[in-house]
């Protein structure tokens, strides 16, 4: 290969782990607001779901690995290292060989996260309170903003602990349909009706959160194909410039002196 060949590989190599460390903190970003959010329908299964919490470990693991190899990878093909550059193809086989794993076992095990993502806000509901827990308002968000009610539909409240206990008419404020008449609406905790045509919803929100957590997938799912790709690309060339450089000089390694 001649050396005009061996430089465009080089500055190619380079602003492809530029690239890459762009998406690895994507990555690791996108795990970040798993683990913090606390405005969206993941903040009802994060205090409850240990699988999510993993989950979302990994993509912060995952996330800065391959910023860090896409660190590796510019320095080593900046400076014609062979031994990085073949260290560097050796942790993105890795890294690639782990993300396909999980991602079948995501796919294989997609039923029962769905079964545990149901059994975590049946539970919840059960126990709802109204008070001031971040699960509970998340919740009320979810059926204000989807305009439903409960899991599989508003009989899942019936279940509820103060529900069952009181000796009143109670619904979730935040059941209320707008549409319909009744009391004044509220955004969360439980509200009294006299009648016993409670004017809430009449959907449950299984079907909307299911859409509103694949159309997420979707967008991760692009970020890591996207990733995947790179990945690729990434092994080709620095396997290309790996062989190209006959032998490590490694008098273009920058020096510091203490």
């Amino acid at each position: 290969m001649g050396k005009g060949c061996i430089t465009a590989t080089k500055y190619f190599l380079f602003l492809f782990n530029l690239f890459f460390f762009i998406f690895g903190a994507l990555i690791m970003g996108f795990g970040l607001w798993v683990l913090l959010d606390n405005q969206s329908f993941i903040a009802v299964l994060q205090e409850s779901s240990t699988t999510l919490k993993v989950v979302s470990y990994i993509f912060i693991s995952v996330g800065s690995l391959s910023m860090a190899m896409g660190f590796l990878g510019c320095i080593g093909a900046i400076y014609e290292i062979r031994c990085l550059l073949g260290l560097y193809f050796t942790c993105l086989l890795l890294i690639l060989i782990a993300q396909v794993t999980a991602g079948v076992l995501i796919y294989f095990q997609r039923d029962r996260l769905k079964h545990e993502m149901s059994n975590i806000v049946k539970g919840m509901l059960v126990n709802y309170t109204g008070q001031n827990r971040t699960t509970e308002h998340t919740w009320d968000y979810v059926q204000r903003t989807m305009k439903c009610c409960g899991w599989t539909g508003p009989g899942n409240w019936s279940e509820n602990v103060s529900i069952r206990n009181s000796s009143v008419s109670m619904y979730p404020c935040s059941c209320r349909n707008e549409t319909l008449p009744g009391t004044d609406v509220k955004e969360t905790g439980l509200c009294e009706h006299l009648s016993n045509d409670l004017p809430v919803y009449e959907t449950g929100c299984m079907h909307s959160v299911e859409g509103w957590l694949l159309e997420n997938c979707g967008v991760i799912l692009g970020i890591c194909v996207g990733v995947a790709v790179i990945e690729l690309l990434g092994m080709i060339l620095s396997m290309c410039l790996c062989k190209s450089v006959v032998q490590e000089d490694y008098t273009k390694v920058p020096k510091y002196r203490l």
